[in-house]
């Protein structure tokens, strides 16, 4: 019996300079793709960080008062080590983030602000692969970051936005989504692996308050393995997986 054939995932392209990754919650892109990430920066391409939410909700033992600083100083530990030096935060409640016309316009916001050719988003889907229910925070940012990066370009949405002195970009070329269960693209995670393990290993507290196995361990045995699967459909090159919508 014939093996089916396992469709191979195309690199990612590289025409491009500026991208903004948009998520919910402050570890989303150190489990999602902060291996590619290094890489881009590395190469000279710029990427900043925008975050819906600061993650107050994410550790049970610690209450939303004292997580939410914590969890925004871990992030932004964590993104130095990748090479992102802008990080922000939009404040939205984490836990009950809702998808809406409030949350498109300040992701809009933020694209009209770093006016990336590349949006990197999470997975917005109901489901992990069919596997795992996913959060509504991630369904309600990935949804309307796909959204917003039209709404950025029209003048007559959210006109308010240039009224503040944020005129129209119509240059996001492509939005690409981490996590996704019908991924289409990949980029290389070799180069990059070792800073998206210490990158993740930034957030300690959350990941102590997750596992009882070593922190490093736990991370590289994560995204190692995450890389590896994806290396099937690589070329046998351990990857980061994206699902790319062209604009």
């Amino acid at each position: 019996m014939t093996e089916p054939t396992i469709t191979q995932l195309q690199p990612m392209p590289e025409d491009w300079q500026r991208a903004l990754a948009v998520v919910a919650h402050p570890d989303d892109l150190e489990y999602g793709c902060s291996a590619a990430i290094a890489a881009w920066t590395d190469a000279g391409r710029e990427v900043a960080y925008v975050l819906a939410s600061r993650g107050e909700a994410g550790i049970d033992t610690l209450e939303p008062a004292k997580c939410g600083p914590l969890r925004e100083q871990e992030q932004r530990a964590s993104a130095a080590v990748v090479g992102v030096s802008t990080v922000e935060f939009l404040d939205h409640k984490d836990g009950v983030i809702e998808y809406g016309l409030a949350l498109r316009r300040d992701i809009a916001a933020a694209i009209r602000r770093h006016r990336p050719e590349l949006v990197i988003t999470l997975n917005h889907r109901d489901t992990w692969g069919g596997v795992a229910w996913n959060t509504p925070d991630h369904v309600a940012v990935g949804r309307a970051t796909l959204d917003a990066a039209g709404d950025a370009g029209n003048r007559w949405i959210f006109p308010e936005l240039t009224e503040q002195g944020l005129e129209p970009w119509n240059g996001v070329r492509w939005v690409a989504v981490a996590g996704s269960s019908s991924p289409t693209h990949a980029v290389d995670a070799t180069p990059g692996m070792e800073r998206a393990v210490r990158s993740l290993l930034e957030h300690r507290a959350y990941i102590e308050a997750l596992t009882t196995e070593d922190p490093e361990t736990y991370a590289r045995t994560f995204l190692t393995g995450v890389a590896e699967q994806t290396a099937e459909r690589f070329g046998g090159t351990p990857a980061v997986a994206f699902e790319l919508f062209s604009r």
